[in-house]
């Protein structure tokens, strides 16, 4: 996207102002939630894309989220439960850092488990597999899904812009009604 000498000036402009929306929308993405994600998805947790130095970061940023979680799930129970023993109260040791020993383990069973397919659905997989990585597979959930859209209602205006242009301007709304939907019915036959 490098503008050269060769460019009519029009494509100068358009290289131009490319560029420099791309980089506004850079700075608007939310690179560690992206990370997270990727990771996440058992597609792409090797992480090829980020360098090899921001890797292990995820990986950190991961496991901390993971430490964040367990405090609440922990003093749920306490509540839900009935009252401990005076004896657990003697144990050794505190539920955080047994929380913090479970919380490597857990990252290193997923890290080992195998790469899916892309043809696979990642939420099919945690649902799989959401026995042997609890902690994981509600962050999971949370993080791969999917984001409310506009897509059918945007796909359904853009049918209706086909239809009614400048020679097609005098059709009654009844009848645009129809051939957006007649539209609708030539799709799925085509895709049948």
């Amino acid at each position: 996207m490098e503008a050269c000498d060769e460019d009519p000036a029009y494509v100068v402009r358009f290289k131009t102002k490319f560029k420099e929306d791309l980089a506004s929308r850079q700075k608007q993405l939310n690179n560690a939630w992206l990370q997270i994600a990727t990771v996440l998805d058992p597609r792409f947790k090797d992480l090829k894309c980020p360098p090899k130095t921001d890797r292990e970061e995820v990986w950190t940023t991961l496991e901390g989220m993971l430490q964040q979680q367990s405090p609440r799930k922990s003093s749920q129970t306490h509540d839900d439960g009935p009252p401990r023993k005076k004896i657990s109260l003697l144990q050794m040791g505190s539920d955080s850092e047994s929380e913090d020993e479970e919380v490597q383990p857990a990252i290193h069973r997923y890290r080992a488990e195998p790469t899916i397919k892309l043809e696979d659905c990642p939420l099919r997989w945690w649902a799989s597999h959401s026995g042997a990585h609890e902690k994981l597979a509600s962050l999971a959930h949370k993080y791969l899904a999917t984001p409310a859209t506009t897509v059918p209602c945007e796909r359904l205006f853009s049918v209706a812009g086909h239809i009614v242009n400048k020679k097609r301007s005098a059709l009654l709304s009844e009848n645009v009604n129809k051939l957006v939907c007649l539209s609708n019915w030539l799709k799925d036959d085509k895709a049948q």
